[in-house]
C-alpha cells in the first residue's frame, strides 16, 4: 500500500471558502459538530486509509493489503468508486479525493457535515473514544513493537485469531452495567508490610490510556513475565456472558503482549459497533442534508446535471442487497413529512377511512423538530421498529425474498407487511451477526470452554463455526464447543486441537 500519513495536500484556497459556506448553511440548519478538518488525497491514499478502516496510522496486517487491493481494483475497473471518508473523532477528519469534481467536493463536505453531527449526538455513538485517532495510532505503535521482539509471523497469526472473534461482544455492555462493581466506599485497611518502596512502586499519575506507558513507565519485563499468567479459577457465570472477548481477557492463559493484543483488538471493535448499529440512520442523515444543502444553496445551474447523476447513482436501489442511503433517506423524509400534517398520536391511528388519512393535515409543523429527535435516540433496530410502517412498506413496494433451492435463485417470497419488517429487524438484530454467549468456563470440570448459540431461527455458517472454534481454541489452550441447533436438532459443535464434532444432544 501507498504511504498513507504524509504528505497530505492542504485545502485550496478555493475549496477552502467552500468549507466555511458549507459549514454556515449546516450550522444555520441547527447541525451541531466538531470541528472537521478535510484533506485532499489522491485515488491510491483515499483506497488505502479506506482499506486500514479510516485511520492511516493503523497497525500493519495483511487483511488490510487484501482490502487496498480489492478497492484499487474497483475502482480502476470503474465498479465503485469511494467519494468520501469521514473519521469519528474530536476534530473529525474527513477526505476528499482529489480527482472529483468541484460539484462534487461541495456535496461530499455537505455529506460529511451531516455524518459529524450524527457522530457528536446520536447516544449510541456518546460512548466511544474522541481521540480514537491517537489511540489507533498507539496500538500500531504497541503491535510493532511486539513485532519486532516476537516476530512478524507470530503477531499477526495471533492478531488473526483474535479478530476472527471481534464480532463476539456485547454491543449493548457501554450502556448497561453487567457485573457488580466494587464498592466505593470498602477502603483497604494498611498494614505494616505497606512498605514505602512498595507504595511508591504503587503511585501513578494521572494519564490518558494511550499516555499510560510514557507516563508510568514500566520496568523491562523479564522472561518470566513473558511466560504465560498462571492458571486462575475459571468461575461458571452466574447468567451467560455475551462479551466472549473479555472473558478471555480474564481468564484465558495467554502472554502479556497477547493480552494487550487481545485488548486492543477489542476496544476498536467497541469503537467501531456504533457505525454498524446505525448504517442505515447515519447514511440517510448525511444524505438528507447533502440533498437540503446542496438543492437549495449549493448548486449552480451548470451544476445539476452532474450533482442528479451523482447523487441518483448513491441511491439506485440494488438487486443484490439494501441501500441504507435509500432507506435512510426516505424513512426521514416520511417522518418529516407525518409530523408537518400530523400523521401521528391516537386520533390518526383510530382513523379507518384510506382518503382521510392520505389527506389527514393539522399543520403541525414539527416535522424538522422530530427527526432531529430521532437522530439523537435511534439506533437502526429501534429506528426501522418505530417508524416503518404499513404506508411506508406499500408507497415503496418493498417485499420479502429468499433463496428458492429448486430453480436457485432469490425470488420474491411475500409483499405481507409482517413479514417485509421482520426480516429487516431479524437482518439489523445483533448487526446481523449470531448471539453467543460463554455459558461455562469449566466444561465438564476440566477447564473446556462452553458457548451458546442463541438460536433465532437462523443457523450458523458450518464452515465459519468451525474456523471460529479453531481461533477460540488457539486462545483457551483447551478444547471449545458451541451448542446451537442444525436441522431443528440440538448440536454440540467442538473442537479440540486435532478435530471437528459434531455430536447430537439428546433433549431431556
Amino acid at each position: 500500500m501507498p504511504i498513507t500519513h504524509r504528505s497530505f495536500a492542504n485545502l485550496p484556497e478555493e475549496l477552502a471558502e467552500v468549507q466555511i459556506e458549507i459549514e454556515q448553511h449546516a450550522l444555520d440548519y441547527g447541525l451541531d459538530f466538531f470541528p472537521t478538518i478535510f484533506e485532499l488525497v489522491n485515488v491510491d491514499q483515499l483506497n488505502a486509509i479506506a482499506a486500514m478502516g479510516g485511520f492511516p496510522t493503523r497497525y500493519p496486517h495483511w487483511r488490510f493489503g487484501m482490502e487496498y487491493e480489492r478497492l484499487s481494483k474497483g475502482y480502476h475497473y470503474g465498479l465503485q468508486k469511494i467519494y468520501e471518508l469521514v473519521i469519528n473523532n474530536d476534530p473529525c477528519y474527513a477526505y476528499l479525493l482529489s480527482s472529483n469534481m468541484y460539484a462534487d467536493h461541495k456535496l461530499v463536505m455537505a455529506h460529511v457535515y451531516g455524518h459529524c453531527d450524527f457522530f457528536k449526538c446520536n447516544q449510541w455513538f456518546s460512548k466511544t473514544d474522541r481521540k480514537m485517532i491517537d489511540q489507533m495510532a498507539n496500538h500500531g505503535n504497541r503491535i510493532r513493537r511486539y513485532m519486532n521482539r516476537f516476530g512478524v509471523e507470530e503477531v499477526e497469526n495471533f492478531i488473526d485469531a483474535c479478530l476472527s472473534i471481534e464480532d463476539l461482544i456485547d454491543i449493548h455492555s457501554p450502556f448497561i452495567q453487567r457485573s457488580r462493581a466494587e464498592d466505593r466506599y470498602k477502603f483497604h485497611a494498611h498494614t505494616d508490610e505497606d512498605s514505602p518502596r512498595e507504595a511508591a512502586q504503587s503511585f501513578r499519575l494521572p494519564a490518558k490510556g494511550y499516555m499510560d506507558n510514557f507516563i508510568n513507565p514500566r520496568k523491562k519485563p523479564s522472561d518470566a513475565e513473558e511466560a504465560p499468567r498462571p492458571a486462575r479459577a475459571i468461575p461458571v457465570p452466574e447468567e451467560p456472558t455475551k462479551d466472549v472477548m473479555q472473558f478471555l481477557l480474564n481468564y484465558a492463559p495467554l502472554r502479556p503482549w497477547q493480552l494487550d493484543v487481545l485488548s486492543m483488538i477489542r476496544d476498536e471493535a467497541y469503537y467501531f459497533a456504533p457505525q454498524g448499529q446505525t448504517k442505515i440512520m447515519n447514511e440517510g442523515w448525511a444524505t438528507y442534508w447533502h440533498s437540503t444543502i446542496m438543492t437549495r444553496h449549493g448548486l449552480t445551474a451548470a451544476e445539476v446535471i452532474n450533482y442528479a447523476d451523482h447523487t441518483s447513482g448513491t441511491l439506485a436501489s440494488s438487486p443484490t442487497r439494501l441501500n441504507p442511503y435509500k432507506l435512510g433517506l426516505e424513512l426521514l423524509r416520511d417522518i418529516e413529512d407525518r409530523w408537518n400534517r400530523g400523521c401521528f398520536g391516537q386520533e390518526y391511528d383510530d382513523c379507518d377511512d384510506f382518503y382521510e388519512r392520505q389527506n389527514w393535515n393539522t399543520d403541525v409543523g414539527r416535522g424538522r423538530e422530530k427527526i432531529f429527535e430521532v437522530r439523537r435516540i435511534h439506533n437502526d433496530l429501534t429506528f426501522i421498529d418505530e417508524f416503518f410502517t404499513l404506508d411506508f412498506c406499500r408507497r415503496y413496494k418493498m417485499f420479502q425474498f429468499g433463496y428458492n433451492e429448486t430453480t436457485e435463485y432469490y425470488e420474491i417470497e411475500s409483499r405481507e407487511f409482517p413479514k417485509v419488517k421482520q426480516q429487516l429487524l431479524s437482518s439489523l438484530t445483533n448487526m446481523g451477526r449470531p448471539e453467543i454467549f460463554v455459558t461455562d468456563g469449566n466444561y465438564k470440570n476440566r477447564g473446556e470452554l462452553l458457548l451458546t448459540h442463541r438460536h433465532q431461527g437462523i443457523e450458523l455458517k458450518m464452515d465459519y463455526a468451525r474456523d471460529t472454534l479453531t481461533n477460540l481454541f488457539t486462545l483457551w489452550k483447551r478444547p471449545v464447543h458451541v451448542q446451537t441447533i442444525l436441522d431443528d436438532q440440538e448440536v454440540m459443535l467442538s473442537w479440540n486441537g486435532t478435530h471437528h464434532e459434531c455430536v447430537k444432544l439428546e433433549i431431556n
